[in-house]
């Protein structure tokens, strides 16, 4: 046994020692930039995004008829938490599902979906525009999913659900010979 600062510390080969040694490093930078295994987020400091826009935590915005508030995850990132049914006009931007939700909105953000969240099924062309999309975190990243009708969004006054411009020719499958 080896003493260091009057502790004792068994003798490990030099391998060991630097495995070790590499090891702590990596918890360490992870602890220090606030690393989570498995997610992807563009959130910063804490604070929630939507459409783009930063609020704090603790922060509440209407949208499509809800209450949002910017609170945290299990993990530490920052997430929208849906609250009560608002009677209200909407406080924020609401462009909709129409893009990718990293670096715009996040985790827990609703929107109603657009062309970009069309889908097909076969040659079946499946309208996003007729849902409503949360943003979840993956292993990837964020991404937009699908959690209920257009029906489940109120829409402001002056705005409205637009159907999709695209047809099931999007979907049209090559012929296997």
């Amino acid at each position: 046994m080896k003493s260091v600062d009057d502790q004792a510390v068994s003798g490990r080969s030099g391998h060991a020692r630097r495995c070790g040694a590499a090891i702590l490093a990596s918890v360490t930078a992870a602890g220090l930039f606030g690393l989570s295994a498995g997610t992807a987020s563009a959130d910063t400091g804490g604070t929630c995004l939507w459409a783009g826009a930063p609020h704090a935590q603790g922060t509440t915005v209407v949208a499509g008829g809800w209450n949002f508030t910017c609170g945290s995850a299990v993990d530490g990132s920052a997430r929208w938490n849906r609250g009560s049914s608002a009677n209200r006009a909407g406080t924020v931007a609401n462009p909709g599902a129409a893009a990718d939700p990293t670096g715009r909105f996040s985790a827990g953000a609703i929107q109603p979906g657009t062309e970009y969240t069309d889908y097909c099924v076969g040659e079946q062309l499946v309208s996003g525009s007729d849902a409503v999309y949360e943003v979840v975190a993956d292993g990837a990243g964020l991404r937009w999913r699908a959690v209920g009708p257009i029906a489940h969004w109120r829409f402001d006054p002056g705005e409205g659900h637009i159907p999709t411009a695209q047809s099931a020719s999007r979907c049209r499958m090559d012929p296997q010979y």
